[in-house]
C-alpha cells in the first residue's frame, strides 16, 4: 500500500498477524528498509515475533516499536520493555510514556516534546489535543489526569531518566536500539506520534546485495526483484500479481527489461500500485517503490529484472516447513483443478506442495498451521475444489542433492518411503526428505540442519549461504 504523509511517500508492506503467519511473511521483510513492530500490551512478545526479529537482525533492519491496546488492561510498561529486551535482544528507548492503562488510561506523555496528549475513547486525536507541560511538577498536570495518575507518571519518568539509555540514531540504524511508542491503534491514538517519528527517523532506500556486487539506489540503470506473488486478487479475472521492489534506476510505463532467470526481454506495460482495495496504473516509480506486475505464470519469487546487467539479488529466504498435512480430495473428477490450485498457491510461497515418490497423495507443508485452513478455503472459493486435510507424523523436510547421480539413485531407493518431490522449489522439481528428526538423521548420516549461514568478518552481520557481499556493510564475504 502506498500513501503520502507530511510530503513523504511511504510504501507500506503489511505482514500477516500471528494466526495466519506464513513463509510469505519472512519474504516481505526482505523488501523493506525499516520496520514497525506492533506489540500487544497484554500478550507481550509472541513466538512469531521472535522469528520475524531474526530476519530483521540478518538485515540489520531498523525497527520502531508501537505498544498497542493501552485502552485495555495489560502488562506494566516497564515489564513490556523488559520482555522485549530479553526475548528479542534489542535495547528499548521509550520516546513516549503511557499515563494509566485500561479504564484508567488518560493519554501519553511525549518525552521529546514534553507534551501530553489526552485520550478520549472512540475519538480521533487531533494536534490541538496535545498540551505542553514544561515541568512535570506543574500542578496543571494533576488537574489534567488526576493526582494519582500524575504522581505515577512523575515516578516513571524519574526512573526512566535514571535507568534508560538515551536514544542514539546510529545505534537505531544498526538495529541495536528501538524507539518505543504507546497508544491504541483502534482509537487512532498515538499513531500520529508514531508516523512523525517514522518519517523523521527511518532511512531512505539503501543499497542491495547481489551475487556479484552491491547495487546502489542512486545508480541510473534499472534493477529490481520479485518478493511476493498473489493469485486471484481479482477473482473475476483470475489474475496473478507479482510484487516487485525497485532497487535502482527509474521505472517508466512500457519500458523493456531483462527477466534474467528466463533470459528473455519483458515489457512492463501494466504496472500497478495499491491503496487498500483500490489499484491504479503507475507511469513512473523510483527506488524503494513497490509495484505490481501482471504475471502469467512466468515470474517466480526471487526473480531479478534489470535493463541490461545480469544480476541476481540475494537474501530471499526459503524455510523448511514445520507442519504437514495430506490433502483429501472429495471429488476425484476435480483432480486437475486441485493440481492447478495447489501449484499456484505454492508459487505464492504460502504453502509448499510435495508429491511422495510412493503413492499419489499431495502433501502440504507450511510454517503456520492456519495456512492449511486458508488453502482449503481458497481451493473451494477460487478453484471450485472441495477438499479437506488430515494430519501426518512428519516434523521436518530437508532437500536432498548430490553430484553423484548413482549415489543419489541408491539413496532414493533406500529411503523412498520418506522422499517426495517438491513441486515448486525453483526451475525444476527437487527431492525432499520428509519425516521425524531422528529418521532423517539416520537416513542422512548426520543432523538434519536448516539453511546455512555465516558471519561477516567486518561487522559480524549474518550472511545467507548464497550471498557474496554483506548486506549491512558491503564487505565481500566469499
Amino acid at each position: 500500500m502506498k500513501f503520502t504523509y507530511r510530503d513523504f511517500e511511504i510504501n507500506l508492506l503489511d505482514t500477516p498477524g500471528h494466526q495466519d503467519f506464513s513463509e510469505d511473511t519472512y519474504r516481505v521483510l526482505t523488501a523493506v528498509d525499516s520496520a514497525i513492530m506492533v506489540i500487544d500490551s497484554a500478550k507481550g512478545v509472541e513466538s512469531q515475533t521472535e522469528k520475524l526479529m531474526e530476519v530483521c537482525r540478518m538485515r540489520n533492519t531498523p525497527i520502531i516499536t508501537f505498544i498497542n491496546k493501552l485502552d485495555r488492561e495489560g502488562m506494566e510498561p516497564l515489564d513490556i520493555l523488559a520482555d522485549i529486551e530479553e526475548k528479542l535482544q534489542i535495547e528499548c528507548v521509550p520516546l513516549s510514556w503511557p499515563i494509566g492503562m485500561g479504564k484508567g488510561f488518560k493519554g501519553v506523555y511525549d518525552l521529546h516534546r514534553q507534551q501530553i496528549t489526552l485520550f478520549t475513547p472512540s475519538q480521533d486525536t487531533r494536534p490541538e489535543d496535545s498540551i505542553v507541560v514544561q515541568d512535570l511538577a506543574d500542578p496543571m498536570l494533576d488537574e489534567l489526569v488526576g493526582v494519582f495518575a500524575a504522581n505515577k507518571l512523575r515516578e516513571d519518568i524519574e526512573l526512566l531518566q535514571g535507568a534508560a539509555n538515551p536514544f542514539e540514531y546510529e545505534h537505531y540504524l544498526k538495529a541495536g536500539q528501538t524507539p518505543v511508542f504507546f497508544g491504541s491503534a483502534i482509537n487512532n491514538f498515538g499513531v500520529r506520534e508514531l508516523l512523525d517519528a517514522f518519517v523523521e527517523l527511518s532511512p531512505p532506500p539503501g543499497p542491495r546485495a547481489t551475487t556479484t556486487r552491491m547495487v546502489d539506489p542512486s545508480e541510473e540503470s534499472f534493477s529490481g526483484f520479485t518478493f511476493k506473488i498473489q493469485a486471484n486478487m481479482d477473482p473475476a479475472h483470475r489474475d496473478r500479481i507479482a510484487f516487485f521492489r525497485i532497487c535502482s534506476g527509474k521505472f517508466t510505463r512500457g519500458m523493456k527489461v531483462m527477466h534474467h532467470r528466463l533470459g528473455k526481454e519483458m515489457n512492463l506495460s501494466n504496472a500497478t500500485v495499491f491503496m487498500a482495495q483500490e489499484r491504479s496504473h503507475v507511469d513512473e516509480a523510483w527506488p524503494g517503490d513497490i509495484i505490481g506486475i501482471h504475471n502469467h505464470g512466468t515470474i517466480k519469487i526471487g526473480d531479478t529484472f534489470t535493463d541490461k546487467e545480469p544480476l541476481k539479488f540475494t537474501g530471499i529466504p526459503n524455510f523448511a516447513p514445520e507442519h504437514f498435512r495430506r490433502v483429501v480430495l472429495q471429488n476425484p473428477l476435480k483432480m486437475k483443478q486441485l493440481q492447478k490450485g495447489l501449484l499456484q498457491m505454492a508459487e505464492e510461497g504460502a504453502v509448499q506442495v510435495f508429491r511422495p515418490i510412493v503413492g499419489n497423495d499431495y502433501i502440504l507443508g507450511a510454517v503456520g498451521v492456519l495456512q492449511f485452513e486458508v488453502t482449503m478455503t481458497r481451493l473451494k472459493a477460487e478453484y471450485g475444489v472441495d477438499a479437506t486435510y488430515e494430519p501426518l507424523g512428519y516434523t521436518l523436510a530437508r532437500w536432498v542433492t548430490s553430484d553423484n547421480k548413482q549415489q543419489l539413485r541408491e539413496f532414493e531407493k533406500k529411503n523412498q518411503f520418506h522422499l517426495a518431490l517438491d513441486l515448486v522449489p525453483g526451475d525444476t522439481e527437487a527431492l525432499a526428505g520428509l519425516g521425524m528428526a531422528a529418521e532423517l538423521e539416520r537416513a542422512y548420516g548426520g543432523p538434519a540442519t536448516g539453511n546455512a549461514e555465516t558471519q561477516c568478518p567486518q561487522c559480524g552481520n549474518r550472511v545467507f549461504d548464497d550471498e557474496r557481499f554483506c548486506t549491512a556493510c558491503g564487505a565481500r564475504v566469499r
